[in-house]
């Protein structure tokens, strides 16, 4: 989100200065402040946060809280969809390269590139153990899909352990599904404080990064092939966008938002919104991390509880309720009656 600076007053709605706080607050309890109040906090006023009272223009009153957290969320949301957005450019570039580069011989591609392509497990491997023994201060991970599989954890288990003996802090993004897998939480307890983990909807494709020096990314589908990226550029592009990632994620051990919708969890809310751009079950369900049937079962249960009896209408319902963007303020949020005529 896009921050306002004052004199003095350098911050967004998202973190008030002290004064701003008592202010406001104030303004909030009482219903209004005069504006002698005002003038030492002018952060309050460029924020939007304050105006003018219509009937008294020695007064102020607050927007109200539920307004300002709409506006956060919808300024979050915007700016993870423009990340994700930028990130899927990116990987796809990258993409295309590897394919031109993969017609050039082995040995005309020297060694210390800054893109390098890894063909086949073994290769990947190597160069993933390599990156782990040079490695000093910290790693930074995107581990896309849903509940981590025992063997899928166990495999880069003993690259976590050598890591953890050198005091290497790790910072790792997952899916909110991946929370249920007692796996990671095995693997969590097993690590300690050495990693600390954070959960979002839905993350970009698998990321890990060395130090902030170097960076693996998958090359294909089926991940059978990996970029070794160790270009400047391309490593501060991609710790921009986990930082900013790192930032709107919830801790592991935090729970989920309410919906503010009885009966739709969470979840049926992130299914919600990306069946309101367009996107079919299965492509749902990959970036979820959940599986299709899964899926199709928060699909049959969203429709129930907004009472719809087809997917258009089911779009139309997702709309009515706010479903389709950031969560509005609990007291705008209801479901429609089953038995108006737009429910027919």
């Amino acid at each position: 989100m896009a921050e306002h600076r004052t004199d003095g007053h350098p911050h967004g709605a998202d973190r008030l200065c002290e004064a701003g706080d008592r202010v406001y607050s104030r303004a909030v309890r009482r219903g209004r402040v005069p504006r002698r109040d005002v003038e030492p906090v002018p952060c309050l006023l460029e924020l939007a946060l304050l105006h003018p009272d219509p009937d008294d223009m020695d007064w102020f009153v607050p927007t109200s809280p539920q307004e300002v957290m709409t506006r956060l969320l919808r300024g979050v949301y915007d700016e993870v969809s423009a990340s994700q957005r930028r990130v899927g450019s990116a990987v796809a570039a990258f993409e295309w390269y590897a394919g031109l580069g993969s017609r050039i011989p082995a040995s005309a591609a020297p060694e210390g590139t800054a893109i390098r392509v890894l063909d086949g497990l073994a290769r990947i491997q190597a160069a993933m153990d390599e990156a782990t023994e040079a490695c000093t201060t910290e790693v930074l991970t995107v581990q896309p899909g849903g509940i981590r599989r025992e063997h899928e954890l166990s495999e880069g288990l003993h690259r976590a352990l050598a890591l953890r003996g050198r005091g290497v802090r790790m910072r790792d993004l997952y899916t909110h599904v991946a929370r249920h897998g007692q796996g990671l939480l095995n693997y969590l307890e097993l690590m300690g404080d050495t990693v600390e983990a954070r959960t979002l909807d839905e993350v970009i494709d698998r990321l890990i990064l060395f130090d902030r020096t170097v960076a693996f990314i998958p090359a294909n589908a089926d991940r059978t092939m990996a970029l070794e990226l160790r270009h400047p550029g391309l490593i501060a592009y991609l710790v921009t966008v986990f930082e900013r990632l790192w930032r709107l994620a919830l801790p592991l051990t935090a729970p989920l938002p309410d919906t503010g919708i009885k009966g739709i969890s969470h979840r049926e809310r992130s299914i919600a919104a990306l069946l309101a751009e367009g996107h079919q079950d299965a492509v749902i369900a990959e970036r979820l991390g959940i599986s299709v049937r899964t899926c199709r079962a928060h699909i049959a249960r969203l429709s129930e509880t907004l009472g719809a009896a087809s997917r258009t209408q089911l779009g139309v319902r997702i709309a009515q309720v706010g479903l389709d963007g950031p969560p509005r303020p609990a007291a705008a949020v209801s479901v429609p009656d089953r038995e108006s005529p737009t429910a027919r």
